[in-house]
């Protein structure tokens, strides 16, 4: 699934994609012009599909386990801030079972990571944090862990964009322009989006749509997201011990 494009399909999908060709020019390419899969020619490729594996969530606790923590505090986010938005998500596919950190959306689904895995779970949503009709100001990440990064973030500009505002995670980019009409209704938006041409393509797509924003992804604009500004940010500091320790950013 490319959360990006909000699209999705089989191995075969992709191998279109990448060679630009048809399911039978792919097919040959894979077997070296000698395909083993006695396939009719005239079968359109709509009907070749895979078997869908379903994810099941089976509970979700207090963060707590050890490989998770772990791996949160390699992407440099501390657990204590985790755990007032994220939970610990056992799930299963396939028959396996296992473990990672869950972030609700608003439709009860959650986005689901651990080191080697991201994915999420059904329904796939945004997430609204903080968000009330007072609040005028909205600022917005394509993921949880940008999201979680930039209340880690000790630098006073993201302190100051951040404060008092609500908070749109978007989950994918796909769901940008179905979120104008929300977009539109608050006069202060602040994007912290991927400097990549997915985040690129969303910010021209609210600005045909004649959404004014902030981008504020000029400020980590040698960066791909805000997470790896962040470990830029704090493996400065560890190689500079006498670097004042950055001020606490714990929220609700």
């Amino acid at each position: 699934f490319d959360h990006g494009a909000g699209e999705g399909g089989t191995i075969i999908d992709l191998g279109i994609r990448l060679f630009r060709c048809t399911y039978h020019e792919l097919i040959k390419k894979l077997t070296y012009g000698n395909s083993i899969l006695n396939i009719p020619s005239d079968i359109p490729i709509t009907k070749v599909e895979s078997a869908t594996v379903k994810l099941e969530v089976l509970s979700v606790v207090t963060l707590q386990d050890s490989s998770l923590t772990s791996y949160l505090e390699a992407r440099a986010i501390s657990t204590d801030l985790a755990r007032k938005y994220c939970s610990e998500v056992d799930f299963r596919i396939d028959g396996k079972l296992y473990k990672s950190i869950g972030f609700l959306n608003k439709s009860g689904g959650y986005e689901l990571r651990n080191r080697w895995f991201k994915g999420s779970s059904s329904p796939k949503d945004i997430s609204l944090i903080s968000f009330g009709t007072s609040s005028s100001k909205l600022s917005v990440f394509e993921g949880f862990i940008d999201f979680l990064s930039a209340l880690t973030i000790s630098n006073p500009k993201f302190i100051e964009a951040t404060n008092d505002s609500g908070f749109l995670v978007l989950n994918s980019l796909a769901f940008v322009s179905r979120e104008i009409p929300l977009l539109r209704s608050f006069p202060e938006i602040n994007l912290f989006l991927d400097n990549d041409s997915a985040g690129r393509a969303a910010k021209e797509r609210l600005q045909s749509q004649g959404v004014r924003f902030q981008d504020k992804s000029t400020w980590y604009a040698k960066h791909k997201d805000v997470n790896e500004y962040l470990q830029s940010c704090t493996l400065i500091k560890k190689q500079d011990p006498s670097h004042p320790k950055p001020r606490n950013r714990l929220r609700r």
